[in-house]
């Protein structure tokens, strides 16, 4: 008999932004913690394609797989929690389901036929979903964007309301998170609204199999009751999750405590194999109370306004102090502040500082500001992607003295373009999915900090990026002083800049944010932190 992948189906009600990303997250670690192999993936109701091309003020964060695709920041989530590299397929929008669709049809591949949403657009969903599925997965968890009563969903919730009733109900299960609002003047929870939205699932075929219910504080017995009355679900599946004290990364530990994954692993009919959340707790506990106190690192950025436009770049810091038992406060600057008020102002007194990824020319004067305040101070300075290059601009104006150095991003007529469009970008005019996207190699120069942080010669990171480091120029910031540490196996592209005679001062030209993880920090942030806190303690 073949293998039969189960199915876990995530959505969400009365409002968005509930966690349903940290939720499935939580629950793909505990599974794999009983021994499981499983997937996730994430379904987004908007038209986009992807969301390479929307605004961090809007979106957060763009993804990057490892085999390229520009996707939704809960996959970031995916990977953070699991360890478990996303694809591709962990990221479906119905602009892509649609663009599948339309393209079949003008291909001839419904000939005959009347294009509609049931069933071509929910088989397409559907094959979408069927992508994880393979002999080495246990479980694939889908999780679907928006909120129930949404127009914009109604296709992925009918796609897997019929893919559940195709495969069954011991190989499929729907988990709906809703939200239990506290009303501070009376002094009381409400269940009605999360009833309400298990009702507008109802009317569409869908009865949850368990309710998860954040809420800002625990539920009382009578409020479980009632949810599991109306809304026809066994009391024991009735998980409360609410606000955490300290970490998303102690969501896990309280959802183990109420069971919740051997619930879903009875309701699957699948084993109950011993957990094993022994690191995961020790890790929590560093994080929660580490030994050697707080260093304040300042983020210097374009989208500072909106948190999640630097998510995986706040989780990554928050790793980097685990795996120095510290806790790490991050400073949140805006760059264009700095522009106007001058870096000593708004950075004195951090250990360190970090200029992230971005696009325009907007603010790019304060982070030039930032970096040239960190070089000179010597504060522990990290540049990643723009960071990078603002590293290349400020040491190339500031210190080879070359008037008027920037980038062709920024000044097209500039006289010193250090650094400039890409060679294989010069000729791409489509916008959406055109950048140098994925993961790429990367040889290590012996002897370098880069060297000494990864313990490699050979590294593999992933990449957003359109401009790079003009090879024009690199004898003259060499002579300089300017260190190319890292360098693309063909030898055309500079990954990493460091300058030795500084405490830490390194750019990359990747993104080592995505393959960070609260288990194991990645060695750049790792090796970052430890130099803020040297720099505390002096």
């Amino acid at each position: 008999m073949a293998k039969v992948t189960k199915h876990i189906f995530v959505t969400g009600g009365v409002v968005s932004s509930l966690g349903k990303g940290l939720t499935s997250a939580a629950i793909a670690l505990l599974l794999e913690r009983r021994g499981y192999r499983v997937r996730l993936q994430k379904m987004d109701p908007y038209l986009n394609v992807d969301p390479g091309t929307m605004s961090p003020f809007q979106h957060g964060e763009v993804y990057v797989t490892e085999d390229g695709a520009e996707t939704d920041l809960d996959l970031g989530h995916y990977e953070r929690f699991t360890g478990i590299p996303c694809t591709r397929a962990s990221n479906f929008t119905t602009g892509r389901i649609y663009s599948a669709v339309i393209s079949r049809e003008r291909e001839g591949g419904y000939l005959g036929k009347t294009v509609q949403v049931i069933p071509h657009v929910t088989d397409e969903i559907k094959k979408a979903i069927r992508a994880l599925d393979a002999d080495d997965v246990d479980v694939v968890i889908t999780e679907v964007g928006g909120t129930a009563g949404d127009i914009e969903s109604l296709p992925f919730l009918e796609a897997i309301r019929q893919y559940r009733q195709e495969i069954g109900r011991d190989n499929g299960l729907f988990i709906h998170i809703t939200l239990v609002p506290y009303i501070k003047a009376a002094g009381e929870m409400k269940t009605k609204p999360s009833q309400q939205s298990v009702g507008i699932l109802r009317t569409i075929g869908i009865v949850p199999d368990i309710l998860i219910c954040r809420c800002e504080q625990p539920m009382s017995e009578e409020h479980k009751d009632k949810l599991a009355l109306f809304c026809n679900v066994d009391r024991e599946l009735v998980i409360d999750e609410p606000d955490v004290k300290n970490s998303i990364y102690e969501v896990p530990l309280d959802l183990a405590r109420q069971d919740l994954d051997v619930y879903i692993l009875e309701k699957l009919a699948m084993h109950v194999n011993g957990l094993d959340l022994k690191r995961w707790k020790a890790m929590v506990k560093t994080l929660i109370a580490p030994r050697k106190g707080e260093v304040e690192i300042a983020v210097v950025g374009k989208y500072i306004s909106l948190r999640d436009s630097y998510k995986s770049i706040y989780e990554a810091l928050t790793h980097g102090g685990i795996a120095n038992n510290c806790r790490v406060k991050v400073r949140m600057v805006e760059s264009e502040e700095v522009q106007d008020k001058g870096a000593a102002k708004l950075l004195a007194g951090v250990s360190g500082i970090l200029v992230p990824g971005g696009f325009g020319d907007r603010g790019i004067e304060g982070m030039l500001g930032t970096v040239h305040y960190a070089r000179t101070k010597g504060i522990p300075y990290f540049g990643i992607c723009l960071g990078m290059q603002c590293a290349v601009i400020e040491f190339a104006r500031n210190v080879c003295k070359l008037k008027g150095a920037n980038s062709t991003e920024f000044d097209r007529a500039t006289a010193a373009p250090v650094i400039d469009l890409m060679e294989s970008q010069k000729q791409v005019r489509g916008m959406g999915g055109t950048m140098r996207l994925g993961s790429y190699p990367c040889h290590i120069a012996a002897g370098t900090l880069a060297s000494k942080a990864y313990g490699a010669s050979r590294i593999q990171e992933r990449h957003r990026h359109r401009f790079e480091f003009n090879n024009a120029y690199r004898d003259k910031l060499k002579a300089k002083g300017m260190r190319l540490s890292g360098i693309c196996p063909d030898g055309e592209l500079v990954e990493m800049v460091e300058l030795p005679k500084h405490p830490w001062f390194l750019g990359c030209q990747f993104h080592p944010e995505f393959q960070s993880t609260p288990l194991k920090a990645h060695p750049l942030f790792r090796s970052f932190v430890a130099a803020a806190l040297r720099k505390r303690k002096r």
